[in-house]
């Protein structure tokens, strides 16, 4: 066997993402931590109009399989589903509320199989390179690097070298719209916003303000960028 084909054989094969990164106006997913149930269709409505079209709603918030499931039937074409999702029967009760994303602070096979299964988009959190490949290895949409504050643009960078061509990274936790540039620099360009957005209680006209500021500062950095 020639050097170049015993080095293609030592390759991993490319592995089926659970399901593609959808066409968003932006790749900016709100975190909406603490969201009551009677709440989801007027935050949402705010985020949306915004031109935000990616909403997590995290399971550790009151009622949220309701809340997701509210928001999956008033906003059909925006990219709604969980965060913090932790077990494989998550994973199918989410599916059953008509959700299309998963988010999750680690990387879980059974979760990942049953999102592969309902062709659910997947965001694994990881932190380090074992994390990050072993997520691609089950077939994650992208990356969810958590947290971002801690390993910073400098540290995602690093991990990001040894990534597959084209890996989707995103950066999440103690993140906000300032922050956006200086991921830019280092490829990163989805981003998860829960406190700068998002706190329980909020009213949807202060999520819009700071939707609106979130979605000005990101068209700055990346508008017109060539993907």
């Amino acid at each position: 066997m020639s050097p170049t084909a015993k080095r293609a054989a030592a390759e991993p094969a490319a592995t089926t993402p659970t399901a593609p990164w959808p066409p968003l106006k932006r790749d900016l997913v709100a975190i909406l931590r603490g969201l009551e149930p009677h709440e989801a269709e007027a935050v949402g409505a705010a985020l949306v109009e915004a031109g935000i079209d990616a909403i997590e709603v995290p399971l550790n918030s009151p009622d949220p399989f309701t809340s997701i499931a509210r928001l999956a039937k008033a906003f059909p074409m925006a990219l709604i589903g969980a965060g913090t999702v932790l077990t494989a029967d998550d994973a199918d009760r989410l599916a059953d509320t008509g959700a299309t994303l998963l988010v999750s602070p680690n990387i879980d096979k059974a979760v990942m199989k049953l999102a592969k299964k309902h062709g659910l988009v997947t965001l694994p959190g990881v932190f380090t390179p074992t994390e990050a490949l072993a997520a691609l290895a089950l077939g994650a949409t992208g990356l969810k690097f958590f947290p971002a504050s801690v390993l910073g643009p400098s540290g995602i960078k690093a991990i990001s070298a040894v990534l597959p061509k084209g890996c989707r990274a995103g950066a999440v936790g103690g993140v906000s719209e300032a922050d956006f540039a200086a991921y830019a620099a280092v490829g990163v360009r989805t981003f998860g916003l829960g406190s700068s957005l998002y706190a329980a209680g909020m009213e949807a006209a202060e999520v819009g303000r700071r939707a609106r500021k979130a979605v000005d500062a990101w068209d700055e950095v990346f508008v017109g960028e060539k993907i």
